[in-house]
């Protein structure tokens, strides 16, 4: 997720956990969401402020199945894409 998405990444946080949103990396998940470490944009100098966790919940619920967890990741994705008005690429 990280290496191969990380706008993407940065899309979730900043859907789900706001627009001053800056970096965003994915660090786990487990049956119920997943968990991004992101950090702000600083209103007065615009660096980083200091990193925090974002947990945001599997858009179908609980999962119990590893193999459910990319299904889950397009999903909150395409969720991400719709929260902030933009058209999602095709997957």
């Amino acid at each position: 997720m990280n290496d191969d998405h990380r706008d993407d990444s940065v899309l979730i946080g900043r859907a789900f956990g706001g627009d001053d949103v800056s970096v965003s990396v994915m660090t786990g998940f487990d049956a119920d969401g997943g968990t991004w470490q992101i950090s702000r944009s600083s209103e007065t100098d615009g660096a980083a402020t200091t990193p925090e966790d974002l947990q945001v919940p599997w858009p179908s619920g609980s999962i119990s199945e590893r193999a459910e967890v990319r299904r889950e990741i397009v999903a909150l994705y395409d969720a991400a894409c719709a929260k902030l008005g933009i058209t999602p690429r095709p997957h």
